[in-house]
């Protein structure tokens, strides 16, 4: 994965010349996750499969029942007001007195990121709204399921089953859940995004299908995207960020129970199948 990053990152800065336009960010952004989440679980589940064949490895060979797949864009839909919540607590969270000029810096981080994730999601007419969905939404869902759930989940449970698999599998989801929040750096979205990739984790273990939790992970951001085209256009809020958190913290409260429903629904149907 270094490897890779670290030639996607001197291809582009040979290639563009150290450009800072969007649009060459927006390759940069593109080639280097392509080349850190996508080409690495690739190569490694070629070495890893008996005939050679990653995408059976992957479990993207098969796409599993359709019921599975619209029951994970109802869950990710039903957690939206419930992430936003988290996302709310995990922002107000504050470091010691002594450990402010850490809170300072990473707050600081949190903005240029914020700021360079508004550039990318900009979008002036509906052709570059659906390159900007292909970008922010299609290729992360595909390339960080690869890695993330098809490969590192899979890597740390995978086996013959019995209780003590069971426990690995408990384990494995949350361990890379937590590697899955890190990797992006953010502090103060920590949690969300713990429990979001806790979700697509458990997801992808019961249905047995990487389609499954690269759907539900689409659905999330694809509903973020179009969340801000349209309100950006009238200065309106960002309903997607802010439903359920605030004075609507009631409605991801509910999210949160409806979720979890959702899930222990999901699951009882998935093992009955």
């Amino acid at each position: 994965m270094f490897a890779f990053t670290f030639t996607a990152a001197t291809a582009w800065g040979l290639l563009s010349g150290g450009d800072q336009s969007i649009r060459s960010l927006r390759w940069l952004q593109f080639t280097q996750t392509l080349c850190t989440f996508a080409i690495p679980p690739i190569l490694c589940a070629m070495l890893w499969d008996e005939k050679q064949k990653p995408f059976r490895w992957l479990r993207m060979d098969r796409i599993g029942r359709w019921e599975y797949l619209l029951w994970g864009v109802g869950i990710m839909l039903a957690a939206l007001p419930a992430i936003n919540l988290f996302a709310d607590l995990n922002g107000r969270l504050n470091l010691p007195e002594s450990l402010d000029f850490i809170e300072q810096f990473m707050r600081e981080q949190e903005e240029k990121a914020s700021e360079i994730t508004k550039r990318f999601l900009q979008a002036d007419n509906f052709t570059e709204l659906l390159g900007v969905i292909g970008l922010m939404a299609l290729h992360p869902a595909l390339t960080e399921e690869l890695t993330f759930r098809g490969t590192l989940q899979q890597i740390m449970y995978r086996g013959q089953g019995g209780q003590e698999q069971k426990i690995k599998m408990h384990l494995a989801v949350w361990t890379t859940a937590i590697l899955f929040s890190a990797i992006h750096m953010q502090f103060f979205g920590f949690i969300p995004r713990m429990l979001l990739g806790a979700i697509l984790g458990y997801a992808f273990a019961w249905s047995g299908s990487l389609w499954v939790p690269i759907v539900m992970h689409f659905t999330n951001n694809f509903a973020a995207v179009l969340s801000y085209y349209f309100c950006a256009e009238e200065g309106e809020i960002n309903i997607a960020d802010t439903l359920g958190a605030g004075d609507t913290w009631w409605l991801g409260v509910m999210s949160a129970v409806i979720t979890c429903l959702g899930l222990l629904i999901f699951y009882r149907r998935t093992h009955r199948q």
